[in-house]
């Protein structure tokens, strides 16, 4: 299929001439969100990219743009609502037995792209995929629970997951980042066939991406005729694009950017509160971060109000060095950490890292994380330590950072606490970016997961909270809104937290 692309140096021009441009906008939701919705149109929406290493595999998303796009083209057997509990998307429902060690899943009728029906097979193969060790896709350590050779297909409709231990979080693992269904014997995903709302069209790395409305998803057609994906990394770029009429949705703004464009109707704001956790990570396995008492110092030195206030431009909340306030489980009962120069000075001592000189990794990959860099670095100095901010590559930050680097700049969008800690905190979890190691943490989250009794699993829950807030490698200091903006003729973009089944979904958007 043809299709004309966005002149990628016109694109890029309008961008850099950001000075050229009055840059007036407006908050606001557009046209009237509960008019009928129209149908046709393509709607062009800018995000920040991965250059030329990014990947239309659904099981190897990991950049937002991935994560857009997968929801586009796949679908998994359960999302996240905007409270951040599994709603059931491919899987019509689940049941568990007595003893939460099998759990079956009812399959909702749906057909692939090129037409074949979706069979309880092709959820094996895919989870098979995910499993294999040779892989080291994202999704892998949510779904070591289940015992895929002592997993079966019931029939073509019904598929019974065998687990590996009492598991009652078990619809979190169906709704993990990355847990997307694809077809049996699928391997070419430089040609995506899914279940999702959008088709496949083209694909031009780290420039676009053309989709097109797929009649027959299951939970209905798209309004619109096309989606394409265009790339931006810089801020700047994306919000003159928008401003100058050559995308319609821009991702990933910043408070500054949103508050500065509040008044004058060229495009509206949209803001997900509470969606993304802002932060920085210390590698524990190797110095100077292997010291307990200088990971104790950064928690002590950082001044959590003035990053909320300076970075987020005072919209969001103070975190706590614990990830997913607000949650199911967060435990908002340990007290909250604030400023201590004193003690910190001392602990940099103890530490005999006084005078030492610490790269702290950055980039411009997500919106903020360069000026949150800066102002730590500035309040480390109190404290006789001096970090030295380093801009890494935008394109390549998230993985350079998994293995490189001792101290790094972090966020997330949402995801259940008990995904948070299967993905990232448990020996060997496969997006283990602070090297925590810790036997005792992963026995806990064991027995979490095994115990029936919510108020029971609650407090085992509490318990690794208090481990990770006294001897954890995340300083969490902040929870911030996501923001998007749009063109005025844009019409059903939700209000959801990033990484939720609503955040980026363009199958109930419209050209008003």
């Amino acid at each position: 299929m043809q299709h004309p692309t966005l002149d990628r140096r016109r694109f890029l021009g309008l961008a850099a001439g950001a000075g050229a441009l009055a840059l007036t906008a407006a908050c606001g939701t557009g046209p009237d969100s509960t008019a009928t919705p129209r149908a046709g149109g393509r709607l062009r929406a800018v995000f920040a990219g991965g250059g030329a290493r990014e990947v239309l595999d659904p099981h190897k998303a990991n950049l937002f743009v991935e994560a857009a796009r997968a929801k586009a083209l796949y679908d998994k057997l359960a999302d996240l609502g905007t409270d951040v509990a599994p709603r059931p998307r491919l899987a019509e429902r689940w049941e568990p037995d007595a003893s939460l060690t099998r759990w079956r899943i009812t399959l909702r009728q749906a057909v692939f792209h090129d037409g074949r029906p979706l069979r309880a097979a092709d959820v094996l193969a895919s989870y098979a995929r995910i499993l294999d060790p040779a892989q080291a896709l994202r999704a892998r350590s949510s779904l070591a629970v289940i015992d895929l050779a002592a997993s079966r297909a019931v029939d073509d409709r019904t598929v019974e997951f065998a687990l590996r231990r009492p598991f009652v979080e078990f619809p979190n693992v169906l709704a993990a980042f990355g847990a997307y269904i694809v077809p049996e014997g699928h391997t070419d995903f430089d040609r995506p066939n899914g279940t999702g709302p959008f088709a496949f069209r083209s694909f031009e790395p780290g420039r676009s991406t053309l989709l097109a409305r797929f009649d027959d998803h299951w939970d209905g057609a798209p309004h619109l005729d096309e989606l394409e994906f265009l790339l931006a990394n810089e801020e700047s770029a994306r919000i003159n694009a928008l401003l100058g009429g050559q995308v319609e949705y821009a991702h990933d703004l910043s408070a500054t950017t949103a508050r500065s464009h509040e008044a004058g109707g060229r495009v509206a704001v949209v803001r997900s509160p509470n969606s993304l956790a802002h932060g920085f990570a210390m590698k524990l396995d190797r110095p100077p971060f292997d010291r307990r008492e200088l990971r104790e110092a950064l928690f002590l030195l950082a001044d959590r109000r003035q990053l909320v206030d300076s970075v987020l431009s005072g919209a969001g909340q103070v975190g706590n060095d614990l990830f997913g306030r607000g949650y199911q489980y967060y435990d908002d009962a340990i007290p909250q950490r604030t400023p201590d120069i004193d003690r910190a000075r001392a602990l940099v001592r103890a530490a005999g890292a006084e005078g030492a000189r610490i790269d702290l990794l950055t980039s411009t990959a997500s919106a903020g994380m360069v000026e949150a860099a800066t102002v730590l670095a500035d309040q480390a100095r109190a404290a006789g330590l001096t970090l030295n901010v380093v801009q890494g590559n935008r394109d390549t930050y998230w993985a350079d950072t998994l293995n490189s680097g001792v101290l790094t700049s972090f966020r997330s969008g949402t995801m259940p606490i008990e995904t948070h800690i299967a993905q990232r905190l448990l020996t060997g979890a496969s997006n283990n970016v602070t090297k925590w190691n810790r036997p005792e943490f992963d026995a806990l989250y064991d027995t979490a997961v095994a115990t029936a009794d919510p108020v029971a699993r609650t407090e085992v829950y509490a318990r690794m909270q208090r481990l990770l807030h006294s001897d954890g490698g995340y300083l969490w200091w902040g929870f911030g809104e996501s923001i998007v903006g749009t063109a005025r003729s844009v019409a059903g973009v939700a209000s959801a937290p990033a990484n939720t089944l609503d955040w980026a979904r363009f199958d109930k958007v419209w050209m008003a």
